[in-house]
């Protein structure tokens, strides 16, 4: 079985790493090439970095902060934010990126990722699908929708970091990504993320078995059970955190020790 991956995100607002609740209330957390030179300290197998309000400004990621923190880690090492066509990708790839993140791009321009695909391998390509619950009353005939302990739901996908709703199903999108040439899948619930209440267990397993690819799960991480519970019950490949590790509430380290002790193979240093 492959090892399981705990990576931590670098949300980046005008070069400083910043964390919020639910995408809005956003509080500066530190400089992002000291935390990643930290996080690879402590056994981070993978970091993701990314410019949440690139999109939404139409302006490009900030390529020199993407290079002073691409110079501190040799762990893979993932660029999201701007990313808008075949240029952007190969800027984020010079300044030290081993992967990408697309997310608004891709769903104003799906050809966008198979043209990256080609040029640059799937596994090259990551696709960040920021999804919010929908409730409703009965299933419906062209959504994914699935029982939870709150309801029937299905996940609408929002664009621009989290402002823009698009009346677009979350699996369905992720089916036709998959088809596309996408190597991964980024979800990130905007339930839950920031609350430290816990991942969306039902997004992250709906997903992967509609799929069948590597899922980076985002949003939630509280604790130590909540990663274990994502990569177990949650079908996940990867946990994605940021601030249980920015507030030093543990260390990646510590996280993966725990999953060792129940079982979860992770890489241990």
């Amino acid at each position: 079985m492959l090892a399981k991956r705990i990576v931590p995100c670098l949300d980046v607002k005008d070069g400083k790493v910043v964390k919020g609740v639910q995408f809005v209330n956003l509080k500066i957390e530190g400089d992002p090439a000291e935390l990643a030179a930290a996080y690879e300290e402590q056994g981070a197998d993978e970091l993701v970095f990314l410019d949440i309000t690139a999109s939404h400004e139409k302006r490009d990621t900030m390529l020199d902060v993407v290079k002073k923190t691409s110079d501190m880690v040799s762990i893979p090492f993932t660029v999201g934010g701007g990313i808008r066509n075949i240029t952007d990708i190969q800027n984020a790839l010079s300044a030290g990126a081993d992967k990408v993140s697309i997310n608004t791009a891709a769903v104003r321009e799906p050809e966008l990722v198979r043209a990256s695909a080609e040029v640059f391998g799937s596994q090259c390509i990551i696709v960040a699908i920021d999804a919010k619950r929908v409730y409703v009353e009965e299933s419906l005939p062209d959504k994914t929708v699935v029982e939870t302990a709150k309801g029937l739901c299905w996940w609408e996908i929002y664009v621009e970091g989290g402002r823009v709703p698009t009346g677009i199903d979350a699996m369905a999108w992720a089916k036709t990504v998959k088809e596309l040439g996408a190597g991964e899948l980024l979800p990130t619930s905007m339930d839950c993320d920031g609350t430290q209440d816990g991942y969306d267990i039902p997004l992250t397993r709906t997903m992967s078995k509609a799929t069948n690819l590597p899922i980076i799960a985002s949003g939630g991480a509280g604790n130590l059970d909540h990663i274990y519970e994502v990569l177990t019950a949650g079908d996940a490949d990867a946990a994605l955190a940021a601030s249980i590790f920015h507030r030093s509430q543990y260390s990646v380290g510590e996280v993966k020790r725990f999953l060792a002790t129940k079982g979860v193979p992770v890489r241990l240093v």
